[in-house]
């Protein structure tokens, strides 16, 4: 609604905090008049170039702002920070100090047994991998030391909750139409009889089928992006090695396959029909190490075929239509296996949990790791039927009305929040 409830100031550092101290100390007859000997120092040197950083710092705090004070824990104590400490307990304002370690070395022990003696409240706190809850404490925790500040700071902390869970939803509609359109997508092509006549079948389903996996490769980085840019995280740097398309963690990768596809038992609680996988004993696609690239193994079965990989049924079958007014129509597409949707879907829900929890004060790559361990066990019959009812019509292209997209919604922000406590719990 417009209401600025707080704002954080970024301010310089002391330069001369000695001789700021020096001047202090020499102005002040008692501690009763600390905070308004600040006030004047910086009133007689507003304008003074030697201390411009100290009055820019300082001008806040005598205005009613509180303190924030972030040191780093890696690097060993030094006397030296006490001039600037003391300054800042001179003006008297409730003050918060946060120990950040950015190198290996850890000094947290000492740090913070001299940041107590001059700041009311010294936390450890990780600005890149601090929990979202971790950052609402501190809100609160500062809003604690004024009584002025609690109401506008509890307020604060309510909407940042409420905006979390709105953007949650948010993503799991982007991912649920993503998985519509990616478990639906045809690749087409018409051809002119000459050109049929031209063309092998084997020929063409190579060629609709690259495109069948650009089309998809690219429907799977529009959907990061999309979740990137709704946590408004706009120019991550990305080292993701699912997105590489000739590695070992490409979306048709083998590698995937064993990560993110469910097992025969996962699918008999998920509504398992006769029509989900064609194929008898088949336990998970398997995809093929590099199918990006890699030469078909197995082959087309007849017209209407479809492709194998080893012995475990993979992707979509190619079809070509009857001779029609001088055109013949081939489509590749859609896939033939609801594994591909369980690949996509943890894919999509593992990228949503590293950009949820990554802190706008990250400046590394975005690296995302497979998970070991099978998540969804822990998602509910229900929300497991859902998803696999959806799966089942995009199998045959049918398109999901209103109520049926809301409940595989749900379903998959159910399956995020299952996701996201597997993680934290197993971290």
């Amino acid at each position: 609604d417009g209401q600025t409830l707080y704002t954080l100031m970024d301010t310089p550092g002391f330069q001369r905090p000695r001789r700021v101290l020096e001047w202090l100390e020499a102005h002040s007859v008692s501690a009763s008049d600390h905070a308004d000997t600040v006030r004047a120092f910086v009133t007689q040197h507003e304008g003074d170039g030697r201390f411009s950083d100290e009055c820019e710092l300082l001008m806040p705090l005598i205005e009613g702002a509180g303190i924030i004070y972030v040191v780093d824990g890696s690097v060993p104590y030094s006397a030296e920070h006490e001039a600037e400490m003391t300054i800042l307990r001179w003006t008297g304002r409730p003050s918060l100090a946060l120990i950040n370690s950015i190198g290996a070395d850890d000094y947290s022990d000492t740090w913070q047994a001299a940041l107590g003696q001059f700041f009311q409240v010294v936390r450890r706190f990780d600005a890149v991998r601090a929990p979202f809850e971790q950052h609402l404490s501190l809100l609160r925790a500062f809003g604690q030391l004024e009584p002025d500040w609690e109401a506008p700071l509890e307020q604060a902390t309510r909407y940042l909750s409420t905006q979390r869970q709105q953007r949650r939803q948010q993503a799991a509609a982007l991912i649920a139409r993503a998985l519509e359109d990616m478990m639906s997508f045809q690749e087409k092509r018409t051809l002119t009889a000459g050109q049929a006549a031209q063309t092998s079948d084997g020929s063409l389903a190579d060629q609709l089928r690259l495109q069948w996996y650009r089309h998809q490769r690219k429907r799977e980085q529009t959907l990061r992006v999309d979740i990137e840019h709704l946590y408004q995280h706009q120019r991550i740097r990305r080292q993701e090695a699912e997105l590489e398309w000739h590695s070992e963690h490409d979306l048709f990768s083998e590698d995937s396959r064993k990560t993110w596809a469910v097992s025969k038992r996962y699918l008999a609680t998920a509504g398992f029909g006769a029509g989900a996988v064609s194929g008898a004993g088949i336990d998970a696609l398997t995809f093929g190490s590099s199918l990006g690239t890699g030469a078909l193994v197995g082959g087309l079965i007849g017209a209407a075929g479809s492709y194998f990989y080893g012995d475990r049924l993979a992707l979509p079958a190619l079809h070509i239509g009857v001779l029609r007014d001088g055109l013949k129509t081939a489509t590749f597409g859609p896939v033939q296996d609801s594994q591909f949707g369980y690949v996509v879907l943890g894919r999509a829900v593992d990228h949503w949990w590293h950009i949820s929890h990554r802190n706008h004060a990250g400046r590394d790559l975005l690296d995302l790791e497979p998970a070991d361990h099978h998540w969804l066990e822990s998602l509910g019959k229900n929300s497991r039927q859902d998803i696999q009812r959806a799966f089942d019509k995009c199998l045959k292209r049918r398109a999901l009305d209103q109520r049926q997209r809301e409940k595989f919604t749900s379903a998959i922000e159910q399956a995020m929040a299952v996701y996201d406590d597997w993680r934290l719990n197993r971290t």
